[in-house]
């Protein structure tokens, strides 16, 4: 099997899960790539029709001949935190209000989700954070 040349460019977008569509973001960063829309809206829904209406970080690689490989991160920390927090939208002024709140126990479990794709050493870090996430949606960490 043949060496595949080494990718031309790597767009990162945070992308609804099964729901992607040509439309802002996606539709122009990948065009200006020469990508074929139509072809990776197509295996993305499939990809994550088990996610469907998740925001999904996705890290597009994009070889010179427009064809492409991409990879489905785990759900964003914010989006995790909201609805563990049983909330829609955080905070519009996170230091003045709270608008939920979220156990250590939780926070904990959202750091072991998203391990793979954090920049922490250790659980204890990653927890912490997912604890600055949640601060900074005006969600309150407690105590059990």
């Amino acid at each position: 099997m043949a060496k595949r040349a080494k990718a031309t460019a790597v767009v990162k977008v945070i992308v609804t899960g099964g729901q992607a569509n040509p439309a802002p973001p996606l539709g122009p960063v990948l065009s200006q790539h020469r990508v074929e829309i139509g072809r990776f809206i197509n295996q993305f829904n499939e990809h994550t029709r088990d996610q469907m209406g998740v925001p999904l970080p996705v890290v597009i690689q994009v070889y010179r001949d427009g064809s492409f490989k991409f990879e489905v991160k785990s759900p964003t920390a914010s989006y995790l935190v909201k609805r563990a927090a049983g909330i829609v939208k955080g905070a519009d002024n996170p230091k003045r209000e709270t608008v939920g709140t979220i156990t250590r126990k939780q926070a904990r479990e959202i750091a072991e989700k998203k391990m793979a794709d954090l920049n922490a050493g250790d659980l204890e870090s990653a927890t912490h954070i997912i604890e600055g996430t949640a601060r900074s949606c005006g969600i309150e960490v407690v105590e059990q």
